[in-house]
């Protein structure tokens, strides 16, 4: 009897926790290296995170379809962003420099 209940408690805190290191990439096990299992697994945590929404301020933005973002509260915008990310780096740089225009344009006139 002593036997079966430890039996029971270890498969009940088995369920607990599945992972120790590897996280969400878990589910791919053994296979294609460790190399690109962590790689996945910076896009993947980035692709399920949420942001924040840069018309309301809200933490609530989550990624429906790849490079298409929305929040979740009612009525919010749908926005283009990254594949993996609600912004890039390269959209931060392009925002930027067109923002640095207009105000050398604002001075010339």
């Amino acid at each position: 009897i002593l036997h079966v209940e430890r039996f029971h408690i270890t498969l009940f805190n088995m369920g607990r926790r599945r992972t120790k290191k590897v996280g969400i990439v878990g589910k791919y096990g053994t296979r294609y290296g460790s190399s690109i299992r962590k790689r996945l697994k910076q896009y993947e945590i980035s692709q399920h995170a949420k942001y924040v929404d840069p018309f309301t301020g809200k933490e609530n933005v989550k990624r429906l379809v790849t490079g298409i973002w929305q929040g979740k509260t009612r009525g919010s915008r749908k926005i283009a962003g990254g594949a993996y990310q609600l912004s890039t780096s390269a959209a931060v740089t392009a925002k930027d420099n067109v923002e640095r225009l207009k105000k050398l344009q604002k001075k010339a006139e």
